[in-house]
């Protein structure tokens, strides 16, 4: 009898341990989706095709990348959280639906506290601050007094209200004392056509948008948002650099996200691959290139700088006071 009983318990235990490693081993059985919240040809775009096409091979499976754009990366993110957790839907999440729409919005539709799982950081991209080349000023400081001396201040662009270039120009703002009035447009490809024509004065923007338009002179890139110097533009200072103003560290990040209930398994599996992609040269020196930094992490250390992230945005709205009507 108690023998029997042991030869049950060990079978159970057998069971158990094929049972927790199954999902990793057999994970993915079918195409597996890569939603992306925002339209094609943008920053989360680009990185995502990019990682597919190289992940695809190390999991053996098609990825197809499907662009939802819409709710500031909201659509695309309820859209994953409501999914079946099982790894073949993942989010391609940028800071405003992860970090910043929780707090700057009502109703979101979904909790990406709860709902939704950090998988790897793909890029992190500091946000440089653009003007035209013809602008009457060509140093920061002389762009902040610029600013002071003029009744209507000077306008800046961003991508949208409580994006990330919003903030960017915001804090500037806030702890410069200046006059920066803000225009928002619905998105980064007219905000930055506005620019280019001479329409606003400056703008927040992802580096690998101005990048080609900074090789061809048609603008000028006076400092970068970021804690330190980005790595593809080590000759640019940073606004802090420039300022003094400390904290200054704004970036607009890109992550890998599944819903919650996904086995740990898959999980680490995917941080796996996603990691080693990155870690490939070509596909490091194309993100690096184009203005992006690199800095692969395991799954429990993108989850604290997504909680990280979080709190500063939530600290930056009750200091700047932006709001979206």
């Amino acid at each position: 009898m108690h023998a029997f009983v042991m030869r049950s318990g060990l079978a159970a235990l057998a069971l158990a341990a094929t049972t927790a490693t199954a999902p990793a081993q057999t994970y993915p059985t079918h195409t597996v989706t890569m939603v992306v919240g925002y339209a094609a040809g943008g920053t989360g775009d680009v990185v995502a095709r990019l990682i597919a096409a190289k992940l695809a091979p190390k999991l053996g499976q098609n990825i197809v990348v499907e662009n939802r754009p819409g709710g500031s990366g909201g659509i695309a993110a309820q859209a994953v959280a409501r999914s079946t957790p099982d790894g073949h839907t993942i989010l391609v999440g940028q800071s405003a639906e992860i970090a910043i729409n929780q707090h700057l919005l009502k109703n979101i539709g979904y909790d990406p506290e709860t709902e939704l799982m950090p998988v790897a950081l793909g890029t992190d991209v500091t946000l440089a601050l653009a003007i035209p080349p013809n602008a009457p000023y060509t140093t920061l400081k002389e762009l902040l007094d610029t600013a002071k001396s003029r009744p209507n201040g000077l306008s800046f662009a961003s991508a949208g209200a409580g994006t990330p270039g919003h903030f960017a120009g915001e804090l500037l703002r806030a702890r410069s004392k200046t006059n920066l009035v803000h225009v928002p447009y619905k998105g980064a490809g007219p905000a930055l056509n506005d620019l280019l024509g001479g329409h606003v004065d400056l703008y927040f923007s992802g580096f690998p948008a101005v990048m080609p338009h900074v090789k061809s002179g048609a603008l000028k890139v006076l400092g970068v948002s970021s804690k330190k110097r980005a790595t593809g533009a080590p000759d640019v200072p940073t606004v802090a650099e420039l300022t003094g103003i400390t904290e200054f560290d704004l970036t607009l990040w890109q992550g890998f996200f599944v819903p919650r209930g996904t086995p740990k398994e898959i999980v680490t599996k995917l941080n796996t691959e996603i990691n080693a992609v990155l870690a490939q040269p070509d596909v490091r020196k194309t993100l690096v290139d184009a203005g992006a930094d690199v800095n692969p992490m395991s799954v429990e250390e993108f989850t604290a700088f997504v909680k990280q992230q979080s709190g500063v945005y939530r600290a930056l709205i009750k200091e700047t006071g932006v709001s979206v009507d």
